[in-house]
C-alpha cells in the first residue's frame, strides 16, 4: 500500500480479467477477532500464500469492528469481499448490519481502497430470508448507495437457490441481473451422488457454465468453495451416502482445482477466480486449510494463474 491514502481511485483495482484460480480465503469473523489477530493473519493469507483477497463470512455486531478489518487489510495490502450476514434466524438484524457496513465505508478513507465488494449472504435465496424481488431491490439500493465508491455489489448463493422448487424464478433472475459479480457457492460434497473430490469437476463446471450463460457472462468468484475434512458435523450431512470426507479429498479437491486453471481461465467474463472456504478449522469445522492446532492440515500452494 502507498504511505498514504490516494486521492482517487482511477486505475486502482487490477482488471479482474487477471482475478482467476485462487484469490483468497473465506475468514469468519464470528470471533471478533483482534484487530492484532487480524493483521497477522491477513499477512498470513498474503505472504504464505500469495492470497490477493479475504472474503468474510459469519458476523461480528462489535462497534467498530469493520474499521478493524480495513486497518488491517491496509497493513496487509490485501482486499476484502465484505459481508452483509442474514445469519440463520430471520428477522431483519441484516439492516442494521448493512447499514453500520455502510457507514465504515463512508467514514473511513481507507475503506473503499480495501473493499473490492460488498456481497449479500450467505445464500438468501436458499434460505428464502427475503423474497427474491425484494432482494433484488436491496442490491439495486445498495449500488445507488455506494456508487459514488465505486464498489460493487452482489449475492453470495448456490446455482439452486436461484431455481429450486418454490422459488420465484422472475424475482431469482432479477437478483442475478442485478449483482455486479457472481458469487457463487460450490459445496460438490452435498451433490447427489458425490463421491470423492477427485471426481467433482462435472458437479463444479455445470454451476459455472449455468452461472456463465444465466448471468450473461459476468465475472464469477467462487466465493463458498470447497470439501471438508468431516461429516456429520455441524450441517456437514451430505445427500449422497458415497461422499467421502478426509483430509486427504479436502487435499484432492484444491488439487483439481490447480489441475483446471486454464479452463477457470477461458471462462466468459474474465475467468474464475477461487476462494478457500475456510482459513481455519476454528473457523468452521472441516473446512479449514489451518486445524485447531494452528498447523496446515496438508500442503497449500495453490496457482494464482496459468
Amino acid at each position: 500500500m502507498p504511505g498514504s491514502v490516494p486521492s482517487s481511485l482511477d486505475n486502482w483495482w487490477c482488471d479482474t480479467s487477471s482475478e482467476y484460480a485462487f484469490v483468497g480465503f473465506s475468514y469468519a469473523v464470528d470471533a471478533c477477532q483482534s484487530l492484532d489477530t487480524l493483521k497477522r493473519e491477513f499477512k498470513d493469507i498474503r505472504n504464505t500464500f500469495n492470497g490477493r483477497y479475504v472474503r468474510l463470512y459469519g458476523a461480528c455486531d462489535k462497534k467498530g469492528f469493520y474499521d478493524n478489518v480495513v486497518d488491517a487489510a491496509w497493513d496487509a495490502g490485501i482486499g476484502v469481499h465484505a459481508l452483509i450476514w442474514f445469519g440463520f434466524d430471520g428477522g431483519n438484524i441484516y439492516k442494521t448490519r448493512r447499514d453500520s457496513l455502510f457507514n465504515t465505508l463512508k467514514s473511513n478513507p481507507k475503506a473503499k481502497f480495501v473493499t473490492r465488494v460488498v456481497q449479500y449472504g450467505s445464500e438468501p435465496l436458499f434460505d428464502h430470508v427475503l423474497p427474491a424481488k425484494e432482494l433484488a431491490k436491496e442490491v439495486e439500493s445498495a449500488k445507488a448507495t455506494l456508487s459514488n465508491l465505486r464498489i460493487p455489489v452482489t449475492v453470495s448463493e448456490l446455482s439452486f437457490g436461484y431455481t429450486q422448487p418454490g422459488q420465484d424464478k422472475a424475482g431469482a433472475m432479477a437478483v442475478l441481473k442485478a449483482i455486479d459479480f457472481v458469487d457463487a457457492h460450490i459445496l460438490p460434497l452435498f451433490a447427489g451422488g458425490a463421491s470423492t473430490a477427485k471426481n467433482a469437476w462435472g458437479n463444479v463446471m455445470g454451476d459455472i457454465k449455468w452461472f456463465s450463460e444465466n448471468s450473461g457472462g459476468k465475472k464469477i468468484y467462487l466465493s463458498e468453495n470447497g470439501w471438508p475434512s468431516v461429516k456429520g458435523q455441524g450441517n456437514i450431512n451430505p445427500q449422497s451416502r458415497t461422499a467421502v470426507a478426509n483430509v486427504e479429498n479436502e487435499k484432492d479437491y484444491f488439487d483439481m482445482l490447480d489441475s483446471k486453471c486454464s479452463d477457470l481461465k477461458a471462462v466468459k467474463g474474465g475467468g474464475v477466480g477461487w476462494f478457500a472456504h475456510l482459513y481455519s478449522d476454528s473457523q468452521g469445522m472441516g473446512y479449514g486449510i489451518y486445524g485447531t492446532n494452528g498447523k496446515l492440515k496438508f500442503p497449500f500452494k495453490p496457482r494464482t494463474s496459468c
